[in-house]
């Protein structure tokens, strides 16, 4: 073996050397965890109960090859029968976490890392060369969607506490909590979309709106007065899912990161008509708020369809709306767009979406106010999570999603 890890010239190749004795070490890890498995001698004598508590019979020995993080190890367990239900029992198999999987936990544990964060192929690519571990890209999505799959259900059961613990909890209370929603498109397979008509000219439907939502706190302001969120407070929740059972879930988050505990609860949404009617169910006398990016993108490209997108009146125009924005002087914005006479059909149309928009959402808009309040008045934070969790990962080329394996990916996890 030394002579392979020598170049000619008589040189260590240090790359071969370190990747040669990885290999090794494995080896001998996993001679040594097969040894750990195939330690229990008492198997026959023991007293073992199938599911529904019968007694059950002892019948042999039955090997199982896994893959592990040290490579395949073999071992042999005790297989019971019970006469009652007429099924078998292998209790090793339940006490280390490997009923109906040849991937050990830690593997398994990997492989949803990975499958949360990349191409289910990348991530087998990734396992065979930065741990050695060779799978199946099949194995890869199976076992990612297992894994998130059982993130979410442990995530449901810990939000579903927090609603039902109606104990008054003494806890560092939370100045203020943040909530955001958006709903960015996923690309899905055909048969996730009949019945539902899209954007596209034909009508037809390639995407299923996420429901995305962020909850983070804010205690501070940075020298200049801007608000900042605190460190290592955001968390995630998301699914393909209707409003209303999205509504639950963030309310659930809520509840978990201290929504009773807050002196200040805040929605920051796009004025998407869903987000709000979440706020009112869910989060009556929080202070809402319109993204005031997405304000301004309105008046943008109502400004464009109206003057022309590089006419100096456009440019005009907008600067001056913008600074009615700032201001929070909705009245007067409005009056201004009163005053447009567009000639065009489609500026027209603009026009009308757009006074219903600031219309329908001035009490969000009070954008000095909410500065002198020290809040936020953008939803960054959601919009990020949109490109890292839903984009990064679902939204690559040629990538078409089942629901299943789009809501069994355990990004947000992963981001929490």
């Amino acid at each position: 073996m030394l002579g392979r890890l020598l170049r000619p010239a008589g040189g260590l190749d240090l790359e071969a050397s370190e990747l040669a004795i990885r290999a090794a070490m494995h080896e001998v890890g996993g001679v040594l965890l097969a040894k750990l498995l195939n330690s229990d001698s008492g198997g026959s004598r023991a007293a073992v109960k199938c599911r529904a508590g019968h007694a059950a019979t002892f019948v042999d020995y039955r090997s199982k090859e896994i893959t592990t993080v040290v490579g395949q190890v073999e071992f042999r367990r005790a297989y019971y029968h019970c006469g009652e239900c007429g099924a078998g029992v292998l209790p090793q198999d339940e006490a280390l976490d490997l009923v109906g999987t040849s991937f050990s936990p830690g593997v398994r544990r990997l492989m949803g890392g990975v499958g949360g964060k990349e191409s289910f192929n990348e991530g087998r690519l990734d396992l065979e060369e930065l741990a050695g571990i060779k799978v199946q890209t099949k194995a890869v999505e199976r076992v990612a969607e297992g894994v998130g799959a059982e993130l979410e259900a442990l995530g449901q059961r810990e939000r579903q506490r927090a609603i039902n613990d109606q104990k008054v909890v003494f806890l560092k209370s939370v100045a203020k909590l943040y909530l955001s929603f958006d709903g960015p498109g996923v690309p899905v397979i055909k048969r996730e979309t009949e019945g539902r008509r899209g954007k596209s000219p034909t009508g037809e439907a390639h995407t299923r709106e996420a429901k995305l939502g962020c909850v983070f706190t804010q205690t501070a302001v940075d020298e200049k007065g801007h608000p900042v969120r605190d460190e290592a407070a955001t968390t995630y929740v998301g699914a393909i899912e209707a409003a209303a059972e999205f509504g639950w879930r963030i309310y659930g988050e809520a509840e978990r990161r201290g929504l009773r505990r807050a002196a200040q609860v805040i929605v920051i949404g796009d004025g998407a008509p869903w987000v709000w009617g979440i706020a009112a169910e869910h989060f009556p006398g929080a202070i809402e708020i319109v993204d005031l990016y997405h304000a301004r993108e309105h008046l943008a490209d109502l400004s464009k369809l109206v003057y022309g997108a590089a006419s100096a009146k456009a440019k005009q125009w907008t600067t001056a709306r913008l600074a009615q924005l700032d201001e929070g002087d909705v009245e007067l914005l409005l009056l201004s767009l009163r005053r447009l006479r567009p000639t065009a059909a489609q500026a027209q149309e603009s026009l009308r979406q757009t006074i219903s928009y600031f219309e329908n959402n001035r009490e969000r808009m009070r954008y000095a106010q909410f500065r002198r309040q020290e809040l936020f008045v953008g939803s960054g934070v959601i919009e990020a999570g949109c490109k890292t969790i839903v984009g990064y990962r679902l939204k690559q080329p040629g990538m078409r999603w089942s629901l299943r394996g789009a809501n069994a990916t355990s990004r947000c996890a992963a981001l929490n």
